[in-house]
């Protein structure tokens, strides 16, 4: 089996898993269709005469304008409790004074002195709560989709009918200043703009400050109609620092000064509005949909009444949708065609007439043209889309035509009984209400032939997996042919695909045409395995996963279908992994490495027989356990709750060093980082020169020596300044913004160097070569020239190592001379686990840098973890000569485990609220332009380090026990005899381990080891992706479908992506390190001939 074959074979599993993703993901997320209609003044909304009061008013559009003007302020993350006074309190939190109670006063002075000019509203912002759904919905009306939500890095312009067209169209001067975002939304829109970036989380002021530059000329100047002020500060704060901390206080009162100063400026024909587009959690972060997230505050002022009565002690609850057509019908334009939000019905009262009835008929007027406008929405993307329940649209027809039937008989009377103008009123809410409901259910529309095709193929893949892991021991399996089959299929399938789409004229779906080809590949494979291998045996032992291993994959299985395990993963994951831990030491006592055997009485559990003398005490493998244990429960200490558990705390050392209120703490917390950093790299380099790798001059090597050392030097001086930035000397600031930049890019460059060496030279041995008459021979006994094939050169390889280890330490004996040479290797038995462990350590910098600094605890944890568990799992896993070998599944298990354990324990949650952004600014604190791939990928590398990082260590799995066969050496006791005797057999004073070369005697072995080890590791994440895909389609009716299932669906099926590419190249570089000891012996065999 060669390797590139075991390299295909698993790019070819991996796509078939990606298009089971795919395919699952387009019928469960799908968006909504967005019509292009728009409405137009010409056009009424419906059939009927336009009101009375628009008819011979200049400017009339459906309604006559009741205001020329419009001042929309939006305060990013403008919670609605932000808005209120000092003695009230937020159910949950502690009753003591919160600093942002109170900070926004002139809101409460207004309210208090002019009752009939301003109103204050609690508006429900729909999820998802990220800052581009909410603009979209703030001006079109209508609702965004989940997966919109993965596009927040990268805003596309609105094609659906919205404010800011309307505004256009109708000759109005707009006028934006703040987040750029707004710029992707409306290019081209306004009149005047003022764009600042609106990335950078921890720049509380940029924006803000840019906005007060422009805004008080530009409302002094007069030269605008519609002037919208969008400020970051508060947001930017809550992600920064969270809604508790002083400088919420400080960024609150600096708005109650800006909207202050609006409303000394405002004219009679101006309406003043200010507005959040969502809340903020606990944390500070956004984009579910918790009450904290959901909840903002509307604010509406008018220098002259617009309210007939007082407000109310509670203000009223609106949708945030709700503002789009108010304000289209106050400003005198056509509502958005799209829109299905209701009117806020007491601004359109009429307050200079004191009879009720005036005011109720005009509230009437606005509702009944707000209903034809949903109606005709309706009825448009019901023909287009067909998606709606058309029972429930039915009803709504029924109930629109008769409210629109009883309005009709009050035009015709206005003096009809007060009693039914006020059920005309609600029956037009009812129906506007019944829309919005309906949408929201219905806009969350699901392809089950897709889902069930994505979940079918995930589960052929799944099972593919099992099968060959268990059939390419077999002798009859022949890898190479069976791969051509499968590649064969799919190409032509592929292209049959494309010629009947050409034919008929049908839209190409890649998703599709990416499925279809990987089941037209995987159904040939599977009938032509069945023929060859599953026909002539039975299934069973395609079962062969350990009793208690199995029980610990379905529980995992069925536990992700419960909304409550996946909230309490986090701690569910440490239980889970710590009883395996315990099982692999019940392992271990069963087959008496633990203890006498005569002490053994509990059965095995389904566990194999053992094979093989232990090579370790039964104490050090106990305290392998302990330890492990104690680490888990270390790592367990740095978590992040959830927001569905208040009662539980997140761990404060999640934090930065730069949230630390002290000097003395702050410095003793560093210390501790920087101490971290030392002794990973300590750990690093004495286990390098534990094997002799750190004696060879080979140049990753000497990076190791040199390279990873300015590493930590440049990751402590980055975070001294990250930590200490707010605290520098204004003549050393623009020093301290210099060097952020630098040093994180540094660092990231000397890694991306040494990985660049590895894979160049990725040998890490050395040799020596010195002259000698009587006491060398040549190393190629019994061969007398250079090998013929790759089949001679697999042979030879295991032989000039042992020849190079006997006189390394002086005991070949001297024999018949062949030639002067003799050749001297340091540890070429560690060769493959070195490259990998140097791999591991320079991508774990940069990613450490994407953390927090406290986080490098965490980090040491997982290398010391991984050391402790690998030592462990070779405890119990014996070394076979001249093969088979395989990682038995509890230890691909126990680090499919330990990498979800890392995953939570360095502050991660699959949800989005709790993605870092900051780390999309770790060497760009001024942002990144219009470029949106690169801070995603640096998102994404602090989301899936963990995933990565023990992918790209899975091979470990196989090469550890190997090279813990060098601490199983021992002299070999001599029998009593005369010296001559001894001295007869000198080679056999020690036996002398070839640990990792074993793996090169047996080369199809090694191949096929490393097949099962990608195939068993791809099993157990498919696993778990298929079980969130289930659960997803299965409940996607659950009240928790949108909050719990569809983001854990999204981060398995991502972490699974990263998991498999980074197992990819972890297999690829140990390849690439078997075929440069090919090279490094070619070249000693060429050499030593000449």
């Amino acid at each position: 089996m060669q390797k590139i074959s075991v390299l295909l074979f698993l790019a070819w599993v991996c796509f078939l898993f990606y298009a089971g993703i795919a395919l699952f993901t387009s019928g469960f997320l799908l968006t909504r269709l967005e019509l292009t209609n728009h409405s137009i003044c010409q056009e009424p909304p419906g059939p009927g005469s336009l009101p009375w009061g628009s008819l011979g008013k200049p400017g009339a559009c459906w309604m006559a304008s009741r205001f020329s003007r419009v001042v929309l302020v939006l305060i990013d993350a403008l919670r609605f409790d932000f808005v209120q006074p000092q003695r009230t309190y937020v159910p949950g939190e502690p009753s003591v004074a919160l600093p942002f109670l109170d900070k926004l006063g002139s809101l409460q002075r207004i309210l208090e002195i002019q009752p009939h000019h301003a109103r204050l509203y609690q508006s429900k912002a729909d999820p998802p709560t990220t800052t581009m759904q909410r603009l979209k919905a703030l001006t079109t009306g209508s609702l965004p989709t989940f997966i919109d939500a993965g596009s927040n890095f990268a805003s596309y312009a609105i094609v659906e009918d919205n404010l800011i067209k309307q505004l256009t169209s109708a000759g109005r001067r707009v006028v934006f200043m703040g987040d750029d975002t707004w710029k992707d939304l409306f290019p081209g829109a306004f009149s005047q703009a003022f764009f600042f970036p609106s990335f950078n989380v921890r720049d509380l002021h940029t924006v803000d400050n840019g906005i007060l530059e422009h805004l008080y000329p530009t409302m002094d100047s007069g030269e605008w109609d519609v002037l919208i002020a969008h400020f970051l500060g508060v947001d930017h704060c809550g992600h920064k620092h969270g809604p508790h901390h002083p400088e919420m206080a400080k960024k609150l009162s600096q708005m109650d000064q800006v909207i202050q100063g609006i409303v000394d400026r405002l004219e009679n024909d101006t309406l003043l509005v200010v507005i959040g587009d969502h809340g903020m959690t606990k944390s500070g972060d956004h984009g579910g949909d918790s009450e904290l997230e959901t909840s903002t505050a509307l604010f509406l002022y008018s220098p002259i009444a617009l309210f007939p009565r007082a407000p109310p002690e509670e203000p009223e609850v609106v949708p945030q949708i709700s503002l789009v057509p108010t304000l289209a019908l106050l400003l005198g334009l056509p509502i958005p065609f799209g829109n299905i939000g209701e009117v806020i019905a007491e601004l359109f009262s009429e307050v200079e007439d004191s009879q009720p009835h005036s005011s109720a008929v005009a509230q009437a007027t606005a509702l009944h043209l707000n209903a034809q406008q949903v109606s005709r929405f309706l009825h448009t993307y019901s023909a287009a889309a067909q998606d709606l329940q058309v029972k429930e649209l039915h009803r709504l027809y029924n109930l629109f035509s008769k409210a629109s039937a009883d309005y009709q008989r009050l035009l015709q009377n206005p003096q009809e009984a007060k009693a039914a103008l006020q059920t005309v009123i609600t029956e037009l809410q009812q129906f506007l209400r019944g829309v919005r409901a309906m949408c929201i259910e219905s806009w969350a529309r699901f392809s089950l032939v897709r889902m069930a095709g994505g979940a079918a193929l995930l589960a052929a893949a799944c099972f593919l997996c099992l099968l060959v892991s268990q059939w390419a021991t077999s002798p009859s399996f022949y890898l190479q042919s069976l791969l051509l089959v499968p590649m064969a299929w799919g190409l032509a399938g592929v292209i049959v695909c494309i010629g009947l789409l050409a034919c008929t004229g049908l839209k190409l779906d890649p998703v599709v045409l990416g499925a279809m080809a990987a089941v037209v590949s995987l159904l040939p494979f599977l009938w032509k395995a069945w023929a060859g291998w599953g026909s002539k045996r039975p299934l069973s032992p395609l079962l062969s996963i350990p009793g208690p291993v199995l029980l610990l994959l379905l529980i995992r299985f069925a536990a992700l279908f419960s909304d409550s395990f996946v909230v309490a993963e986090a701690r569910a994951t440490h239980f889970l992994l710590g009883s395996l831990i315990l099982l692999l030491i019940a392992q271990l006592h069963w087959e008496g490495k633990l203890l006498p055997p005569k002490l053994l009485t509990i059965p095995r559990l389904g566990f194999s027989a053992p094979t093989g003398p232990s090579r370790h005490s039964g104490m050090y493998a106990l305290g392998l356990g302990v330890g492990l244990l104690f680490c888990i429960r270390l790592a367990g200490l740095f978590h992040r709750c959830p927001e569905e558990t208040p009662a539980c705390h997140s761990s404060p050392w999640l934090s930065p060093l730069a949230s630390i209120v002290g000097g003395r703490a702050k410095n003793l917390w560093y210390g501790a980082c920087v101490g971290a950093l030392v002794a990973l790299l300590a750990a690093v380099r004495l286990w390098l020169h534990r094997y002799a790798n750190l004696k060879s001059p080979e140049p990753p090597v000497l990076f190791v020596r040199w390279g990873l050392p300015l590493m930590v030097i440049g990751t402590a001086a980055y975070w001294a300044l990250a930590s200490g930035a707010d605290e520098a000397p204004p003549r050393l600031r623009a020093l301290v913004a210099g060097a952020s930049v630098m040093l994180p890019r540094a660092v990231a460059g000397l890694a991306a160097s040494g990985l660049m060496l590895l894979l160049w030279r990725p040998v890490t041995v050395l040799a020596k070569a010195t002259v000698g008459a009587a006491r060398t021979r040549t190393v190629l006994t019994p061969f007398s020239g250079p090998p013929t094939s790759q089949a001679d050169l697999d042979y030879v390889v295991p032989q000039i190592y042992r020849h190079m280890q006997e006189e390394f330490r002086g005991r070949l004996e001297r024999t018949k001379s062949q030639g002067p040479l003799t050749v001297a290797a340091y540890q070429l038995g560690s060769v493959y686990s070195a490259a990998v462990v140097m791999a591991l350590t320079l991508l774990a910098f940069p990613l450490l840098l994407l953390h927090v600094e406290r986080i490098s605890l965490v980090f040491l944890l997982l290398f010391l973890q991984s050391f402790l568990l690998l030592h462990l799992l070779a405890a119990g896993i014996p070394i076979t000569t001249p093969g088979p070998f395989t990682v038995p599944w509890q230890a691909v298990s126990a680090w499919a485990l330990m990498a979800t354990q890392t995953f939570y324990s360095t502050g991660h949650q699959p949800v989005f609220p709790a993605i870092h952004w900051h780390a999309a600014f770790v060497g760009f604190p001024e942002g990144h332009g219009s470029s949106t791939w690169l801070p995603a990928l640096l998102v994404g590398a602090n989301t899936f380090a963990s995933h990565l990082l023990f992918a790209v260590g899975c091979p470990l799995l196989l090469l550890w026990p190997f090279l813990c066969e060098s601490q199983g050496s021992r002299k070999r006791q001599q029998p009593t005899g005369n010296e001559s005797e001894a001295r007869v057999r000198p080679e056999e004073e020690e036996e002398e381990p070839l640990m990792e070369m074993r793996l090169r005697d047996a080369p199809h072995h090694f191949n096929v080891a490393l097949l099962q080890l990608g195939l068993k590791y791809l099993f157990v994440l498919g696993i778990q992706i298929l079980a969130c895909a289930l659960a997803a389609s299965i409940l996607r009716r659950h009240l928790m479908v949108w909050k719990v299932f569809a983001p854990k669906f999204i981060f398995e099926a991502m972490g699974f992506i990263v998991s498999s590419v980074g197992l990819f190249l972890g297999l690829a570089l140990v390849m690439r390190v078997d075929g440069a000891v090919s090279s490094w012996f070619q070249q000693l065999i060429l050499a030593q001939q000449r």
